[in-house]
């Protein structure tokens, strides 16, 4: 059983989440499975994908939104920790190593996240103060804004029978929602190295 599961949720993306998937595989951490939830494409995603072949678990399903897309993905995990990835995001190469060895020398945390690189119309922009992270009871923080990214994230797959998953009666703002729970009962880790590159500015973000 792999230790890790990868979760990609995509529509109409089939440009970025090859650019996605490459960056799982491209991980130094090897023990893990890539599930990538296809959520009703039509410009040809699912025909791109099988050039991968068994290196990737593709789940086709009608369009219902990132939400039921992304809790497809938890059904299907076999993994002792999920995490997931925007189809428009990338992780950079030493992230599920760093990540699951923090877990390990931690058995007691359920939840980190790393920091990121901002991408934004194809340039580097640097956060503002006020998106600063924190670790440890971050609820406080969390509610002016969200400051958790889907793509940063490696939790227990055991935190969901707590918190529950995605909300799919949200149109929006569905991870921040899912965030709150969870600060709400546990501390949140952050991991101060820039770990995965978060690419906005688009129009077919599936949340913004």
């Amino acid at each position: 059983m792999p230790r890790v599961s990868a979760i990609i949720p995509t529509y109409n993306r089939k440009a970025f989440v090859l650019e996605a998937i490459d960056s799982v595989l491209a991980q130094t951490y090897e023990d893990y499975e890539l599930i990538v939830v296809d959520d009703g494409s039509d410009d040809g995603t699912g025909e791109a994908l099988k050039q991968y072949g068994e290196r990737i678990r593709y789940v086709y399903q009608q369009h219902q939104g990132v939400s039921v897309a992304r809790n497809r993905g938890l059904e299907l995990a076999r993994g002792e920790f999920i995490a997931f990835l925007d189809s428009d995001d990338l992780w950079l190469p030493q992230k599920l190593q760093m990540q699951v060895a923090f877990m390990d020398a931690h058995p007691q945390v359920q939840i980190c996240y790393t920091d990121e690189i901002w991408i934004r119309r194809g340039v580097r922009v640097n956060p503002r103060k006020k998106h600063a992270k924190y670790s440890g009871w971050i609820y406080p923080h969390c509610l002016p804004l969200c400051i958790i990214s889907p793509s940063s994230a490696l939790m227990r797959r055991d935190l969901f029978a707590e918190v529950g998953s995605f909300d799919p009666d949200l149109p929006v703002c569905e991870d921040y929602d899912l965030w709150l729970r969870v600060a709400a009962r546990f501390p949140v880790f952050f991991i101060p190295e820039h770990l995965i590159i978060k690419r906005g500015g688009h129009p077919d973000q599936l949340s913004r």
